[in-house]
């Protein structure tokens, strides 16, 4: 590298070898990727998107406080303080899989259809009661958040646990690499983005890529055996089990679902019950505590620690909130949408005793070719399950023949308008819909 030069003009960087970037993360442990968030003395690494190129705003995160700015615009280079690599992108993840070649702790991949995010966030609550924990933030589980979160494991860090979501085959195996998870849990498998999966044999394979990484490095698995395709998947891999039925090293069952679910948690090396009463709604939120206690028990948390943090966790994010306003209850699972996890959340909505049941669902987006006849199969569930009420939101839902007792509506802003006219007064309603649907905007309507 050339001597400082403040003048910043008149000389060429070399591009700088991992090795080299890696000790000054190490001074600099500290990753932005957004200059709008800068964090003093942390390491910019200026990444493209569809409408912005990172290189454009290296300069104004080294102004703002970032000792250096990782590049890939010899143009943007003017001294030693901007690090010039091939890509920026690449060299991310390559700093994040040398990174964790050098760190000897424990990392928890977790992937599935439905329900990573709250069992990720469950296991970083009982896992926290008794390790310093770092985890995927938010669902920022791709090809930059995965990197991320192995960049924020520190020296004192106990245990990392990285959420790793999919829509393309071989995306898994690829995190995996930069991630080398000793443990896994697949939640499920469904029918989610088929657009790029293609169909459901190559959403199963896309998902076992985990599976497959475990197996031959020699890890461990936590599976649930109620799951006949992750049991099969999983029986020649090390694995501790859980379930609500059969045999399993963790054994739950429902005791009360209106509207928060109350379970009843079983040890069967030791045949200690708890009885965890839960700030979740929804019966297909048991298999996430089961898999967040069977972590817990895999890394000795005492039992009363782990019933304490799954009673105290509070869903967010739009994710089986129960919301109390002065006119209505409302259930807000409105982050993602996908035909499995729309089956589960009407599954469940139809169980509440609660009369006055009613729907505003939204399309569920990234089915390609399958949208249509997923979309009609939902609408069937629907009136199979009595639920002959509700607002359907987007052109999937609204192209269909629309059955008695509901409306469609081609966006949420058409939607306000009717419901501003018929405004919705002592009910339970449940709001589903993919992120892009944008359904929270009605909640100040209901």
């Amino acid at each position: 590298m050339p001597h400082p030069d403040d003048s910043g003009w008149g000389f060429v960087l070399k591009k700088m070898p991992i090795e080299e970037l890696y000790r000054i993360f190490k001074r600099h442990p500290l990753i932005c990727t957004d200059s709008r968030k800068i964090v003093r003395d942390s390491v910019f690494f200026a990444l493209k998107g569809n409408s912005f190129d990172g290189n454009a705003f290296a300069e104004k995160a080294i102004g703002e406080g970032c000792s250096y700015a990782v590049v890939d615009d010899p143009g943007v280079a003017r001294n030693q303080r901007f690090v010039l690599v091939d890509n920026v992108l690449d060299t991310l993840q390559q700093l994040a899989t040398f990174h964790r070649k050098h760190t000897g702790i424990p990392v928890l991949a977790i992937t599935g259809t439905n329900g990573k995010t709250t069992t990720k966030e469950l296991c970083y609550a009982v896992l926290s009661k008794q390790y310093r924990v770092v985890a995927t933030k938010g669902n920022f589980n791709n090809h930059i958040g995965v990197p991320l979160t192995i960049l924020s494991i520190q020296d004192d860090t106990d245990v990392a646990i990285a959420e790793m979501g999919a829509n393309h085959p071989g995306e898994i195996s690829h995190l995996c690499r930069i991630a080398q998870p000793r443990l896994g849990i697949i939640t499920n498998i469904g029918r989610a983005h088929l657009e790029g999966f293609g169909n459901c044999d190559g959403i199963i394979r896309a998902k076992n890529e985990l599976y497959t990484y475990i197996s031959n490095t020699g890890g461990t698995l936590f599976v649930n055996t109620d799951n006949a395709l992750l049991d099969s998947l999983s029986a020649t891999i090390p694995r501790i089990t859980y379930g609500s039925s059969g045999p399993a090293s963790v054994m739950a069952t429902c005791q009360s679902m209106d509207p928060y679910l109350t379970v009843s948690i079983a040890q069967t090396d030791n045949g200690k019950e708890r009885l965890v009463n839960t700030r979740l709604t929804g019966a297909y939120n048991l298999e996430n505590i089961l898999a967040a206690w069977a972590v817990g028990r895999y890394f000795h948390v005492p039992l009363d620690k782990m019933a304490e943090a799954i009673s105290d966790y509070m869903p967010a994010n739009m994710r089986s909130q129960l919301l109390e306003t002065s006119h209505n209850r409302v259930i807000m699972d409105a982050y993602n949408a996908n035909p499995s996890s729309m089956e589960a959340a009407l599954r469940n909505f139809a169980s509440l005793s609660d009369p006055g049941k009613y729907l505003i669902l939204g399309d569920m987006l990234e089915l390609g070719s399958f949208s249509h006849d997923e979309h009609q199969r939902i609408m069937e569930f629907a009136t199979e399950l009595n639920l002959a009420q509700g607002i359907l939101i987007g052109e999937q839902f609204s192209s269909l023949t629309i059955p008695d007792g509901f409306k469609a509506f081609l966006t949420v802003g058409e939607a306000r308008e009717y419901l501003v006219k018929q405004p919705l007064r002592n009910r339970i309603l449940l709001l589903k819909g993919s992120r892009a649907i944008g359904l929270e905007q009605l909640t100040d309507l209901l």
